[in-house]
């Protein structure tokens, strides 16, 4: 039985008074914005009213996507929601499997399957929760590279049951049996091994989508539920809207649990409104062999539209030199180049004045932030593009560049690598000359790569905060360029800041492995160690940096969504994001002031 929406009296002066007299709640107590995906039928964009229903009764906003397909109007919806519901509907174009229509293959909307795929790429390149229902399910599992079976009774091989009742929608007709092990159904069902679900369907997931996971099966093996391992995006095959507003507790629940993802998603953007968000560290200018325009999506990790759909106001992009030769030829060429890659990155300000700023100090990136704009932050990756001349330090300094890294992989002329020889077992006395100048100059002295020796060293001629740009811990993953207990408590001592690095190798031993949920476990225990007053992020995107759950800029995000899911406050997260990043460089910048 349907379940009948409140209708007040028809009392004109009534309603307008409750209407005046309403008074919303604040901002952070108002309803998520859940989009939900229209139905097309004789040229309506339509919907279920048990969908409006299970949304709202969760404590959601419901939001009616109209089945459009224009771009521009569809990226103004989108950005606007906390969460997303894929509904059901008839079947999927094979065509866009790279298959030919089978006979039993049933009615097709070619135009549905078009805005349902525009919608969910728009939304899980802002990395807002999404949840799929029936046809939804399968619609995910296509835009995430799965497979689908056109038609489950030709194509399975094997004697299935009936997935398509005839009974009314709230009332189920088979048991799924839920995947053991930790998945998101069954900790909304409570450890439940089996529930009861309903049924409309002929199509399926046929194999699931490269990094999601099978979380439900019906008794004939068809797939029933999946979810990604990292992110809150996840689908069933039955229609747990029909169920939900009858009072089925678990589809409740399963609502429930969206609403939630869609709430921590809307807290986590508003954060990223009020607060400064930096990454500390990227490679992008290495990955382009001449000019690049990080205006548009060019391939790598980091641009402007990532930054805008993530959400993040400042990066630091570092002109990388590979360690080289240490003859005068090779060490001007080192130079020559570290000179043309940030003027490379410089350039960009004037391709997109409207979007960017070249960013110096802590009060022009809080300033630049408040003009609705992006900055973009100077660094060099190693040392070695001094040459042997302490003086390249005002060179880069006017050029605009807030930090050094000392080195690289291998000894250089400053000092010993992580991944050297120990030539100089720590700074040489060259190395000591330029730390020295970078304090006097107000550039931040990076760490990162650089061995014990040189770490240690680096505390005792210093004389202000050092930051480590990308690195980890090695408590919790045993590589070289991560930094152990010992060195974290020494860097908190001195004021420095460790920017954990998204590295694979620096993140998990196994690296293929290495996901969100263990760059979480990272800041946790430095956090547990030093303080929260020590950590942040830096990414090493288009470095290799890239984890499951985290692969890019447009991504990062999702790490405050994760923060929030663990407890941290909004001042927590402001110092994770850049408050503690922001405090040792004014610090450093102030220094030769003094």
């Amino acid at each position: 039985m349907l379940k009948i929406m409140k209708v007040r009296r028809p009392n004109l002066e009534a309603l307008y008074k409750e209407v005046d007299n309403y008074i919303p709640a604040k901002e952070s107590l108002q309803p998520p914005r859940i989009g939900i995906s229209a139905n097309r039928r004789d040229g309506l964009s339509c919907i279920a009213e048990t969908y409006v229903q299970a949304v709202l009764d969760a404590g959601g906003a419901p939001v009616l996507i109209p089945v459009i397909t224009d771009l521009k109007a569809l990226t103004v919806l989108v950005s606007e929601l906390d969460g997303l519901v894929m509904s059901g509907g008839g079947d999927i174009n094979p065509l866009y499997l790279h298959e030919e229509p089978i006979p039993q293959l049933q009615d097709v909307d070619t135009l549905r399957d078009e805005y349902d795929l525009i919608l969910l790429r728009l939304a899980a390149n802002r990395q807002i929760p999404i949840m799929g229902i029936c046809r939804g399910h399968q619609i995910m599992n296509v835009a995430f590279e799965g497979s689908v079976y056109q038609d489950i009774h030709s194509q399975a091989n094997h004697a299935l049951l009936k997935h398509s009742q005839t009974l009314a929608r709230e009332y189920p007709s088979h048991t799924v049996t839920l995947e053991p092990g930790m998945n998101r159904l069954r900790t909304i069902f409570n450890g439940e091994e089996q529930i009861l679900v309903n049924s409309f369907h002929h199509q399926a997931v046929k194999e699931v989508a490269p990094g999601f996971r099978a979380t439900a099966t019906a008794p004939d093996g068809i797939n029933e539920a999946m979810e990604h391992t990292e992110k809150t995006i996840f689908g069933v095959q039955w229609h747990p809207e029909a169920m939900a507003p009858q009072g089925d507790e678990a589809m409740k629940a399963l609502f429930a649990y969206h609403i939630e993802n869609a709430r921590r998603f809307a807290k986590a953007k508003a954060i990223h409104q009020r607060i400064v968000t930096i990454d500390s560290h990227t490679d992008t200018p290495m990955i382009f062999p001449g000019e690049f325009n990080i205006g548009e999506k060019e391939g790598g990790k980091v641009n402007l539209p990532f930054m805008e759909e993530g959400r993040i106001d400042a990066t630091f992009m570092v002109a990388y030199i590979p360690q080289g030769k240490r003859d005068e030829a090779s060490l001007q060429a080192a130079t020559a180049y570290a000179i043309e890659r940030l003027n490379q990155v410089k350039r960009q300000q004037t391709l997109h004045p409207d979007r960017m700023v070249i960013a110096t100090t802590p009060q022009e990136i809080r300033t630049i932030k408040a003009q609705g704009k992006k900055a973009i932050c100077l660094g060099i990756e190693n040392g070695y593009a001094l040459g042997k001349l302490v003086e390249n330090l005002r060179m880069f300094k006017e050029m605009g560049v807030s930090y050094i890294t000392l080195c690289h992989n291998g000894d250089n002329d400053i000092c010993d690598s992580a991944r050297g020889k120990q030539e100089w077992k720590g700074l040489s006395p060259f190395g000591k000359e330029v730390v020295k100048e970078m304090n006097r100059l107000g550039i931040m002295v990076d760490i990162s790569h650089a061995a014990e020796s040189t770490f240690y060293q680096v505390l005792e001629v210093s004389e202000t905060p050092i930051i480590a740009s990308h690195s980890s811990a090695r408590a919790l993953c045993d590589h070289p360029r991560n930094l152990t207990d010992d060195q974290l408590k020494a860097l908190a001592a001195q004021g420095g800041v460790a920017q954990i690095c998204l590295y694979k190798g620096f993140i998990n031993k196994e690296e293929e492995k290495a996901s969100l949920s263990d760059a979480i476990r990272h800041i946790n225990h430095i956090v547990d160690l030093i303080g929260i007053d020590h950590v942040g992020i830096g990414s090493d995107f288009d470095g290799d940096g890239e984890l499951i759950g985290c692969s890019a800029t447009n991504e990062l995000i999702n790490i405050t969504v994760r923060l929030l899911e663990e407890g941290y406050t909004e001042e927590d997260i402001r110092k994770i994001w850049g408050g503690n990043l922001l405090r040792v460089m004014t610090a450093i910048q102030d220094f030769p002031n003094k």
